[in-house]
């Protein structure tokens, strides 16, 4: 199931990082454990952070991904998301809830 993970770093912390020259390897590291399928590095309500794209196959997946980020003093979001042929698999359902509470 894919997830987007939505990462802000404070910007004193990611200042702090940066000074000591250690950054760009925690980024590194953390994205060489965490495997994502895309990153895209970004301003995030005036901080540094980014959007993580990850496919895991089971909720128990959650921490190994979010905690290297935690730890690097960010704050995490987990988005659920689905792929057009997804929401194809669901239509069904989609339907059921239209009819039934629709």
């Amino acid at each position: 199931m894919g997830f987007i993970l939505e990462v802000r770093l404070p910007t004193e912390k990611a200042n702090e990082l940066i000074k000591a020259g250690k950054f760009e390897q925690m980024l590194q590291s953390i994205m060489s454990d965490v495997k994502p399928e895309a990153a895209y590095l970004s301003e995030m309500d005036g901080a540094r952070g980014g959007y993580f794209v990850v496919n895991l196959d089971d909720a128990s997946q959650i921490p190994a991904v979010a905690e290297p980020f935690f730890f690097a003093g960010a704050t995490v979001k987990i988005h659920p998301v689905m792929l057009p042929e997804d929401l194809a698999k669901g239509s069904a359902a989609l339907q059921q809830a239209a009819q039934k509470y629709g």
